[in-house]
């Protein structure tokens, strides 16, 4: 074979790798996107069971400015129960890095308050994701509130 040909193939087999890895990566943007929201659903309704699953048994969980743990975020959302709170989700960009994805965007949280006031509250966060076995689970998140 020719210097030209080598060179044809060798191109030709680039850009099969690079399209293979973009498209690779879209498909773990599109599961992590999908996970975020199924977090989202499972902590609206407690489903504790579901947030198990989602959550890795390392989770590191900030809230309030204080770190916490898998257990003490679920035993959180246990004692909450289940609670008429929407969460709309604003702009979110994920990136893929091998087996690691990173989260980061912000939301509007809206839902009762103990006063009976309903709170709109705006946020900032940063999840991140680690694919184990296929599936992708929380490993750390945190998030703060924005200023009105």
């Amino acid at each position: 074979m020719s210097a030209t040909g080598w060179v044809l193939v060798c191109a030709c087999a680039a850009l099969s790798i690079a399209y293979a890895q973009e498209a690779g990566e879209d498909g773990s943007r599109r599961a992590v996107l999908a996970a975020e929201q199924a977090w989202s659903d499972a902590e609206a309704r407690g489903d504790i069971r579901a947030l198990d699953r989602i959550f890795d048994n390392a989770l590191v969980y900030i809230e309030n400015g204080r770190p916490g743990t898998k257990g003490e975020c679920l035993s959180r959302i246990r004692s909450a129960g289940a609670h008429a709170r929407q969460i709309e989700a604003g702009t979110t960009r994920v990136q893929i890095f091998g087996s690691t994805a990173i989260v980061v965007g912000n939301y509007r949280d809206v839902g009762g308050a103990a006063e009976g006031k309903i709170l709109r509250r705006r946020w900032r966060f940063i999840d991140t994701w680690v694919n184990k076995q296929g599936t992708w689970l929380l490993v750390a998140t945190g998030a703060a509130p924005l200023a009105r």
